[in-house]
């Protein structure tokens, strides 16, 4: 990734705009499961990547993190913020942008707009997860929890699992109308329900996704039977849960980075040397997945920077040759390296 003089001091962004508008012109399926493939190729490298749990900086009404990471050659970390009480108030929970820097030079390669491209990755790896723990014959799908990353988990799981059906589940039936609107058109069928144990009959493969700063059993023991994968998605910081902890002692656990999970996870509500088995051996070939028609599989997903990194790659590869990015003046390149303040005074005329 060594930088050309040209390109030193100008580097490509993307904006919200941009974003929307490369999904489309991929097709945001196709890129899903483009993104997969990409999530993969860094999965099966996960021993050469800087790994860290996120910097988070907690407050009372929400957190804001950096995820960095760096495979040696190239550098990434995103900026996110998660505040639940957002969406009353008529923002979105989850904001974000990314980076992408060269590490021979430090320069940055590329700035983009992350809060779209996260719900695409997010949705990406869950469906990663339900590819290589969920029954293969799965074609029925539980989303409980509604809100803004409800369509893209769904539409990952038609593209890369198969999925035909999704079955809907929002304490605000808004929600839930809303994302059934959403995918009306969407090939899959779409049925609302009017509670989690109506939504998660049938389903083979169940994510949960609400955004409550808390400790909540949105599945409880009792509703969860033998041979279903789990994708719990929205337990995601310190003090916020989503499954009963009697669920997770049935079930065998998969985790991106066991040091993050257990601190922000489902895994909060168990010992810290229960046993886990991380992700990416399951895909490099290292580790079992599912081994039983009868197991219960849980993917305890919090999301990790090497995603993000994964998902900068797919965009800086995606944008080569479109419009569908601007450059940004956003280094200071003086002819002389030694000579900024020269740079600087010439600039008054």
């Amino acid at each position: 990734m060594t930088l050309t003089p040209s390109d030193k001091a100008l580097v490509p962004f993307v904006s919200v705009d941009h974003m929307m508008q490369l999904a489309h012109h991929i097709g945001l399926e196709r890129m899903i499961v483009q993104m997969v493939d990409y999530l993969e190729q860094d999965f099966k490298r996960w021993a050469l990547f800087d790994k860290t749990p996120r910097v988070a900086s907690h407050s009372a009404e929400g957190v804001i993190e950096l995820m960095p990471t760096s495979d040696g050659e190239v550098y990434g970390f995103k900026y996110v913020n998660g505040h639940p009480k957002n969406t009353k108030e008529g923002l979105q929970t989850v904001t974000a942008f990314g980076l992408l820097a060269d590490v021979y030079t430090g320069y940055p390669v590329l700035l983009t707009e992350m809060t779209l491209l996260t719900a695409i990755r997010t949705a990406a790896t869950s469906a990663m997860a339900a590819k290589y723990l969920a029954p293969k014959s799965a074609k029925t799908m539980a989303m409980i929890g509604n809100g803004a990353q409800s369509e893209f988990q769904c539409l990952a799981m038609k593209a890369v699992c198969g999925i035909e059906e999704v079955r809907f589940y929002d304490i605000d039936k808004n929600a839930t109308a809303k994302a059934a609107r959403n995918l009306s058109s969407s090939g899959l069928r779409v049925v609302s329900c009017s509670s989690a144990q109506e939504a998660i009959e049938g389903a083979q493969i169940i994510t949960t996704c609400t955004a409550d700063k808390q400790y909540a059993t949105i599945l409880t023991d009792n509703m969860i039977g033998s041979g279903v994968h789990i994708n719990a998605i929205g337990g995601d910081c310190p003090g916020k849960t989503e499954l009963h902890k009697d669920i997770l002692l049935r079930s065998d656990i998969f985790v991106e980075f066991p040091p993050q999970t257990r601190i922000e996870g489902e895994l909060q509500q168990l010992a810290e040397d229960h046993p886990v088995t991380e992700l990416w051996q399951v895909i490099a070939g290292e580790a079992k997945g599912r081994v039983s028609g009868e197991q219960i599989t849980l993917f305890d997903s919090v999301g990790f920077a090497i995603e993000d990194f994964s998902a900068l790659r797919l965009v800086r590869e995606a944008i080569k040759g479109t419009e569908y990015f601007m450059t940004l003046d956003l280094l200071a390149d003086p002819d002389d390296p030694r000579d900024l303040f020269g740079m600087f005074t010439r600039a008054a005329s």
